[in-house]
């Protein structure tokens, strides 16, 4: 379940409604909305059903969540809707129906306790343009088609990051899971195995060179080696994967589909939704991990 409000909430190409006549309505929150009846009318949505849907966001003029090519959005369809979100007007949709609603944001952060937005001002619109995609009155069937969804973006994530590879004549190793190593320096001994902990400096940026963190450029504010153990998930899955084809004191570049990255979240506000990843690494040194100090015992006070 967990899953559906987490996408719900990633709200944000464009998506191409059948017609505009439509005039906006206002829901009793105060909320405006416009809906766009599909040509052929598909199932209503109904309270406990699970819905799959496309999504584009767009806060004041900039697009801050687009899932068309994309992961589709899922969510359940709940009884009580909130106030003044798009799930105030799900039960007045059908499969196929699109839906544009627009939120004020000095309404929200009236609701919020006065809390703006973030990247927001006074004044500011946000715009929601959305599809009903599918309906699934049993809630396996839906986790089964998100993770098929979600498969497929890894797919084109990998395919991606391959064709940006091969257009720069990069040679690199792609990994089990899908993320591609470039060696520069191989550095001597073994590769780290699951269980060591690793210490590494590394520089990350987009495709495009923009650098989000370093921790060998002191303008960022943390220059000490940055250590995980191998195999125990403290790092996102494509940095992990090519660390472990690097020997101590071996240098490389990593580039990270986005799946293997941080994915349909990002890391806002340096790293967007859906964004692949180069890391350049210097793996410092393998290592058994450093166990936990214990807590000194009080001493007894003699009398």
């Amino acid at each position: 379940m967990r899953i559906f409000h987490l996408l719900l909430l990633l709200m944000g190409t464009s998506i191409l409604f059948t017609s505009c006549s439509e005039q906006f309505q206002k829901a009793k929150s105060g909320l405006i909305y416009k809906i766009i009846p599909a040509k052929k009318k598909g199932q209503s949505l109904k309270p406990g059903n699970v819905i799959k849907f496309h999504v584009l966001v767009t806060q004041g003029d900039s697009v801050t969540y687009n899932s068309f090519e994309k992961i589709p959005a899922f969510a359940m369809i709940d009884s009580n809707a909130r106030s003044y979100d798009i799930t105030e007007i799900f039960p007045m949709l059908h499969v196929g129906d699109s839906a544009v609603v627009v939120q004020s944001v000095d309404t929200l952060a009236k609701l919020q306790g006065g809390t703006m937005p973030q990247g927001m001002k006074k004044g500011d619109k946000i715009t929601i343009k959305l599809r009903i995609i599918d309906l699934y009155t049993d809630i396996p069937v839906a986790q089964s088609n998100l993770n098929k969804e979600m498969e497929l973006q890894k797919q084109r994530d990998i395919d991606e990051v391959g064709a940006y590879i091969k257009s720069k004549n990069i040679k690199a190793i792609k990994t089990q899971s899908g993320a591609y190593v470039e060696i520069i320096k191989q550095g001597e001994g073994a590769l780290p195995d699951s269980g060591k902990q690793v210490s590494i400096f590394y520089t990350g940026t987009n495709l495009k060179g923009d650098k989000f963190d370093s921790n060998v450029d002191p303008s960022f504010g943390h220059t000490d080696p940055f250590k995980i153990v191998v195999g125990q998930m403290g790092s996102i899955p494509g940095f992990e994967e090519g660390v472990k084809q690097i020997a101590k004191g071996g240098k490389a570049k990593i580039y990270i589909p986005s799946m293997l990255g941080y994915g349909m979240q990002g890391a806002p506000p340096k790293i967007k939704p859906y964004e692949h990843l180069i890391f350049e690494v210097e793996l410092l040194d393998i290592a058994m991990p450093e166990k936990p100090k214990m807590p000194e015992m009080p001493q007894q006070v003699q009398p």
